[in-house]
């Protein structure tokens, strides 16, 4: 079976220069691709680096709302310069009204100045939001949008604006995080996801799993616990389980999804 990682972030500081070791693991766990989203300018450069030494990667270059603060002032023409160094997405991009201390001032402004980006080449484009989803289904109604679609990752929202998000080209990204208990209203959410239209991801080193589904233990520097990219097939197991349904059932839907969203990158 083969695993796609709708979104992750291998490029993160916290893995400690462990990429290589990863990329292996996961190679060896059946990750076929990942999407490795970059998150300011300042982390463009590594996932460029990434995708140029593993095939694995398919990168995605983004401005993330917690780092707008950080952007220069040619922000968007270094973004289309590393969108033309190779085959790559735009993300991760979005909007947060949940982080303490975060302003909210700019971050439509960024946000529809990617999605116009990603419209114009047609790039997916992987979207984080929190507690702004009626704005962003606004924006995303109201804005051009890439033909081909884009990926609301790790979606939290609520079930009864599934059909909509949809209608408008989402696609929807399951996290091994929301394997929790705690995360059961997240969890059923998915239960109305269309078909052709599910996605799963590990948001490594982000978005851990219960102690009990991780494959993979992995630690920072710090001794902190990071989610390894190599738990993806955990991950499918266990909205397989969920869904009450086989990973191999499960599998071959994700990846006709996953490659009709990322075809030719």
């Amino acid at each position: 079976m083969k695993f796609y990682d709708a979104h992750n972030h291998l490029q993160d500081a916290r893995f400690a220069g462990r990429q290589g070791e990863l990329i292996a693991a996961c190679k060896k766990s059946g990750v076929a691709r990942m999407v490795v989203n970059g998150a300011c300018e300042s982390d463009w450069p590594q996932v460029l680096a990434l995708a140029r030494e593993n095939k694995i990667v398919l990168p995605s270059f983004g401005y993330h709302p917690w780092y707008l603060p950080e952007r220069t002032p040619d922000w968007k023409h270094t973004l289309g310069k590393f969108l033309d160094e190779v085959p790559s997405a735009i993300g991760e991009i979005g909007l947060d009204r949940w982080k303490p201390g975060l302003g909210y001032a700019g971050q439509e402004e960024v946000f529809l100045d990617q999605l116009q980006i990603a419209a114009g080449r047609n790039l997916p484009v992987s979207i984080h939001c929190l507690q702004a989803w009626g704005r962003l289904h606004v924006l995303l109604r109201d804005h051009p949008r890439p033909p081909r679609g884009f990926v609301l990752h790790s979606f939290g929202g609520p079930a009864e604006m599934v059909p909509a998000l949809a209608k408008l080209g989402a696609y929807f990204s399951f996290p091994g995080y929301f394997l929790h208990e705690r995360k059961r209203r997240q969890r059923e959410t998915f239960r109305q996801i269309p078909a052709d239209r599910l996605l799963v991801e590990t948001d490594a080193p982000d978005q851990l799993l219960p102690e009990d589904k991780n494959r993979f233990a992995l630690v920072d520097v710090d001794g902190k616990p990071v989610n390894h990219p190599a738990n993806l097939a955990a991950v499918y197991s266990g909205l397989a389980e969920f869904l009450g349904e086989t990973v191999t059932s499960l599998t071959p839907r994700v990846e006709e999804n996953f490659l009709r969203l990322f075809a030719g990158l």
